[in-house]
């Protein structure tokens, strides 16, 4: 499963299962892939995942694919399906999955803000980020309300069985760096149904904010590093780098002492230049915090500077992931505690599959 994340995959039916976006907000350039009764999100629109060695053939009549290597069967797959409450749309006439988008297998998501003060700048764009570029093609708006994200929230756990939710944000021109408009739709979403919730945004400007998020209904916190290094910080993303790691680390001993051990992530993006080491020790340092390192393979996208960034090497992604899932369940904060958010879905890594004896 690692072997198939980092090279991607093939399709001879590039239309199976639920249709797959390229570029804009990830995860994207993926489609979303159950094996063995795993759901990841597999590279499928990348240079890498062009030349992959894994084929997926076309579904059969019961919706199953046959996985080869090469030519070599190892595999029955499956590719979720569109869900219903696609077909849906708001009384403005907005179709539901213009406002938030089923991820991995059951789990809702949504940019509440698809606009950000790093992404308008050239100088200050994180390098690998597209959020901008789902909303010029017409795909989501721009500012999604919480009645509307109340609305979809509640059809998808009527309709499809949607068992969790994460709301991101674009970071607006405020010193809360999105956490206000969090909690104004955790409330809305929350008061229509009950469905857990991850939040994610830059840490805000003070810590007073972690305590709303939970009183309006947030049950995860996610505030991603992506790189840790600091000189790879000002390259890659330079605008979010102004908020120096310090802030970082103190954001979240105070989101941990609000949600509890488990219960607050980051993202690791392994393939940047960080090296194994490096990601190791910034994850063990997470971890006696009582933060879940989330690290996840770098998957280049396209329309960004670096879409032709080569993905990580399956042997790096062991190199980190192994040892990792060891450290993860000796801290006794594995994904499968984790009540809402990326860090549960595991779809887009699979550190969760080394996180017990073997599942690797």
């Amino acid at each position: 499963m690692t072997e198939l994340q980092s090279q991607g995959l093939r399709l001879v039916d590039p239309g199976a299962g639920a249709a797959s976006r390229r570029g804009g907000a990830g995860p994207s350039d993926h489609k979303a892939v159950t094996v063995d009764g795993l759901t990841l999100m597999v590279p499928v629109h990348t240079a890498t995942a062009f030349s992959s060695p894994f084929v997926a053939d076309a579904p059969g009549p019961d919706g199953r694919s046959l996985l080869r290597r090469n030519s070599i069967p190892i595999a029955s797959i499956a590719f979720p399906r569109a869900p219903r409450f696609y077909g849906l749309q708001t009384a403005e006439g907005i179709p539901y999955n213009q406002i938030a988008t089923l991820h991995g297998a059951d789990v809702l998501a949504t940019t509440v803000l698809q606009t950000c003060i790093r992404y308008e700048s050239r100088r200050k764009a994180c390098k690998f980020c597209a959020i901008g570029q789902s909303l010029a093609a017409g795909r989501t708006i721009a500012r999604k309300t919480p009645a509307q994200l109340a609305e979809v929230a509640k059809a998808a756990v009527e309709l499809d069985g949607v068992r969790h939710m994460v709301m991101t944000t674009g970071t607006p021109p405020t010193p809360d760096r999105g956490a206000q408009i969090l909690c104004e739709s955790a409330q809305a979403i929350r008061a229509a149904v009950d469905l857990p919730l991850q939040a994610q945004c830059e840490p805000p400007d003070t810590d007073a904010w972690f305590q709303r998020l939970k009183d309006s209904g947030v049950d995860t916190l996610g505030m991603h590093l992506e790189v840790v290094g600091e000189d790879l910080r000002r390259q890659i993303l330079p605008g979010k780098a102004e908020v120096p790691m310090a802030r970082y680390w103190d954001a979240f001993a105070a989101a941990v002492a609000v949600f509890g051990r488990g219960q607050v992530s980051t993202y690791l993006l392994a393939g940047l230049g960080d090296s194994a080491e490096a990601l190791l020790a910034t994850s063990r340092r997470l971890l006696d915090l009582g933060v879940y390192p989330f690290v996840v393979p770098f998957v280049p996208i396209s329309g960004t500077p670096l879409e032709d960034h080569a993905a990580p090497t399956p042997d790096f992604m062991r190199s980190v992931l192994e040892p990792l899932g060891a450290m993860v369940a000796d801290a006794g904060v594995r994904a499968s505690d984790i009540k809402a958010g990326c860090g549960r879905c595991a779809a887009c890594s699979t550190l969760s599959r080394y996180e017990a004896p073997l599942a690797a």
